[in-house]
């Protein structure tokens, strides 16, 4: 029987809960980037297209999800704060610019397609159009630009590194939103989403060979942790999966197409914590076993955590099976 006193003794089962909390962590991030960033992505392919039934397919092809998408970046800044308190502080004071940034953006996006739909005069749908666009791109950037500057502890919001991962991600959203709304609206939009997204996916991939050679230059063991056996693999495995995007994508094969998306999300997640760890907070000079909790709350989130995340696990595979299949002519948003 587990009691307070055996809680309070050590890690959980002895597991390397330190290690796999920020493993989580960053698993949590990954999935809102894929997850929301389709819905990015789609937001940006939607600043192309200039037929009204065209737009209005892009808007019903998200309505359904994106709100619940965000969810999951409640949850990482949650277990960030949980997990990690003094990395959740210090990251938020350095860069609360990029906060409201990202905070403003995400408002932009999601008040948009509201306010879109409400009238229907060129002069309003033009403005809440292009406010629907803003939010779609800058959240993302805003987002990588936060990421890369915590990768290489800098203290200020606008930096070389931040600015260029803000666009790598930015590009990744388009490549999975151009599957998503390949896949969501089959031929109700043109062949150039397709376009779009096989240009996404070639941009990102020379954006990311920039990251690399920026990390390779900031960070004071940057080559050696970009040639490691690991890192080579997560890079190699990005290379093949962006072919195959391209592939799945010109093939019409566009559930191929989306899984290929979210692997290199996942990848370029993965590729973070990797030349991150064992560091959690460069800046601060922070590694996971300094920065997280005492063993008791440790403890106790890991059990809250085991019960909650197959929850909100089930509540999105409701969500996406009630939604599956291709949107019709008579959805709106």
């Amino acid at each position: 029987m587990i009691s307070i006193g055996s809680l309070a003794a050590g890690p959980l089962f002895d597991l390397p809960l330190a290690e796999l909390w920020f493993a989580l962590i960053f698993a949590l991030l990954g999935t809102f980037l894929f997850l929301d960033g389709f819905d990015f992505g789609a937001g940006a392919i939607f600043a192309t297209l200039d037929g009204e039934t065209e737009r209005e397919t892009v808007l019903s092809a998200i309505g359904p999800f994106w709100d619940g998408n965000e969810v999951w970046l409640v949850v990482f800044g949650g277990a960030l704060f949980a997990a990690f308190p003094l990395v959740y502080a210090g990251l938020f004071s350095r860069h609360y610019l990029l906060m409201f940034g990202i905070l403003g953006a995400l408002i932009f996006r999601g008040l948009a397609p509201e306010m879109y739909e409400q009238r229907h005069d060129d002069a309003w749908q033009r403005w809440w159009g292009r406010s629907f666009v803003a939010g779609s791109v800058l959240a993302p950037f805003f987002l990588g630009a936060f990421a890369g500057n915590w990768l290489v502890g800098s203290s200020r919001s606008v930096t070389l590194v931040g600015a260029v991962v803000g666009a790598t991600v930015t590009a990744l959203t388009v490549v999975s939103g151009a599957a998503f709304l390949r896949l969501k609206a089959e031929s109700a939009l043109p062949g150039s989403v397709r376009r779009i997204g096989l240009g996404a996916v070639v941009a990102y991939l020379l954006l990311v060979v920039a990251t690399l050679g920026l990390l390779a230059i900031r960070l004071p063991a940057g080559v050696d942790a970009l040639l490691s056996a690991p890192a080579l693999s997560l890079i190699v495995a990005s290379i093949a999966l962006a072919a195959g995007y391209a592939a799945a994508l010109r093939r019409e094969a566009n559930l191929a197409a989306l899984a290929s998306a979210a692997g290199l999300t996942y990848g370029l997640v993965a590729l973070v914590a990797f030349i991150l760890y064992p560091s959690i907070d460069p800046a601060a000079g922070l590694t996971v076993e300094e920065a997280i909790v005492s063993t008791l709350p440790l403890n106790l989130m890991s059990i809250g955590a085991a019960l909650l995340l197959p929850l909100i696990a089930t509540y999105f595979f409701v969500l996406y099976s009630a939604f599956s299949g291709p949107i019709t002519a008579e959805e709106g948003y």
